[in-house]
């Protein structure tokens, strides 16, 4: 069967390159985190978001154990204040929504409230042939609610702004799934400034 975590790497590893710049955006216990570094190597650039402090001690002393290179910035913020971090554009961005695996705090998760805030800036700094995934948990009822409030917001965006696809196992309604999205050859800012908006109007 086909392995959910591996399928969204490989749509990212069809964007991103050594030397890019891109960002985990719930940083966890690193795991996106290492896998971004690796992929765009010293020259690169990676930013990884996380509200709890033991998130950044686990990332932090997983990536020095893996050999990662010294490409990455670990805030200790929301991910809906990306814009105080992160100035340019990037070529990918991954959202892992829900709550930090192995902590026991299963009523600290991602919310609605911060997460389409946080969606929202990361798409406008895409850049042309770039790539966000959001990965959605609706096994509790916030991940439940995230999906749905993302899933109607996604669908106002113009196809000509965003192809956004949605990979979700049909038989099994309350495993993960998630949502890829791509720019074509305009970044997203570069469509605003033509457009006015992502939005269908």
């Amino acid at each position: 069967m086909t392995d959910l975590l591996t399928l969204q790497k490989s749509f990212i590893l069809e964007h991103l390159k050594e030397g890019d710049t891109c960002a985990d955006f719930t940083m966890g216990n690193g795991h996106d985190t290492l896998f971004l570094s690796k992929t765009v190597g010293a020259r690169g650039r990676v930013y990884a978001f996380d509200i709890q402090p033991e998130a950044l001690v686990s990332t932090r002393t997983r990536l020095e154990g893996e050999g990662a290179p010294e490409n990455y910035t670990l805030i200790n913020d929301s991910h809906s204040n990306l814009g105080l971090y992160i100035d340019g554009k990037i070529k990918a961005g991954m959202f892992n929504l829900g709550y930090l695996p192995g902590s026991g705090k299963k009523t600290v998760t991602t919310m609605r409230e911060t997460t389409i805030p946080a969606v929202l800036g990361a798409i406008e700094r895409l850049d042309s042939h770039s790539v966000l995934l959001v990965a959605v948990y609706p096994g509790h009822a916030e991940g439940d609610a995230e999906g749905r409030e993302l899933e109607a917001l996604f669908e106002r965006i113009s196809r000509f702004a965003l192809s956004v696809m949605k990979v979700k196992i049909i038989n099994s309604p309350t495993s993960p799934y998630f949502f890829v999205l791509e720019t074509g050859k305009k970044s997203i800012e570069e469509f605003i400034e033509a457009n006015g908006t992502i939005f269908e109007k």
